[in-house]
């Protein structure tokens, strides 16, 4: 029996522009659909972080970035995957706009307003320690979940 369960990398952007953080929503087709997010994607074999990044980024907000320093990593248990969550800080580049290009929408929110958004459990797990907030568990609606393990990593105050 073979009991090695699949390991999926993911990078997700962390894009702030005015105090407002860009979260899309996943489209009626996907896994976990219709849950929000930060701009991410899978990471392909031979692939750094960022050059994922940057390829999910326009494939998903048609957006080009450049990607800063990974800010929290989160390992997630969902029902026959582990997710491996790795968050960038991230600037669109100059005279770009995102759209839902790959996604069913997009939106710029406060972080007190992140609580306001279903996610999934892996991303709000992260999203809670980035920003130190609390938030009700009801909005999420994932499969069966195990929390594995959580970093986050504070910003460097200049």
């Amino acid at each position: 029996m073979n009991d090695v369960v699949p390991h999926i990398r993911v990078v997700a952007a962390v894009i702030e522009q005015q105090g407002r953080y860009l979260i899309n929503q996943r489209r009626s087709t996907a896994v976990l659909a219709g849950l929000w997010e930060f701009p991410s994607g899978r990471v392909e074999p031979g692939e750094t972080d960022e050059a994922a990044l940057q390829r999910e980024l326009q494939e998903r907000v048609g957006v080009d970035i450049d990607v800063g320093g990974s800010t929290a990593h989160r390992t997630h248990r969902y029902d026959g995957y582990v997710v491996d969550l790795v968050l960038y800080r991230a600037t669109i580049a100059p005279n770009q706009r995102p759209r839902p290009v790959g996604v069913a929408d997009l939106r710029w929110v406060a972080p007190q307003e992140l609580e306001n958004f279903a996610f999934p459990p892996a991303d709000q797990a992260t999203a809670d320690l980035l920003f130190g907030m609390k938030r009700d568990a009801s909005l999420s609606k994932p499969p069966q979940t195990k929390s594995v393990r959580a970093q986050v990593q504070k910003p460097a105050v200049n």
